[in-house]
């Protein structure tokens, strides 16, 4: 069972966006069902890798696109990016160091920053650009 579903109410109404949360949504579930599925290390492992570096990719590209519109509240976007970034290279190294597992905790804390986040300040956004003709 996925641990986040899709649904028009995680649209932020700019369609590349949501194409990227949607394939950072596929990762996190995928990452889920293979804990559940007690997959080998190195399957886990290249999951989140996929994970950090699409993060990375999708981060950039949104600030890309809110810079170039000139979006006032860039910098706590910028901010809260950097944070969840550097919280998930942290548990790709941790797991790959062997410091821990993956848990039901760490799921939901990445499942429920990335709902948050769409339906926080990622939202914050979907007016203005709109108003600026991106959808």
């Amino acid at each position: 069972m996925a641990l986040i579903v899709w649904s028009d109410d995680l649209s932020v109404k700019v369609s590349k966006s949501d194409e990227q949360h949607k394939v950072l949504i596929k990762l996190i579930n995928d990452l889920h069902e293979a804990m559940l599925k007690g997959k080998s290390k190195e399957i886990i492992s290249e999951i989140l890798k996929s994970l950090v570096d699409y993060t990375v990719i999708h981060f950039n590209e949104e600030e890309a696109l809110l810079e170039k519109y000139n979006y006032p509240d860039l910098p706590v976007q910028k901010k809260a990016h950097a944070l969840f970034v550097k919280k998930v290279s942290d548990f790709q190294e941790g797991y790959k160091k062997n410091k821990f597992g993956l848990s039901i905790e760490i799921m939901d804390f990445l499942s429920d920053w990335l709902k948050n986040h769409i339906n926080g300040i990622d939202k914050n956004y979907s007016a203005f650009l709109n108003d600026k003709g991106v959808f």
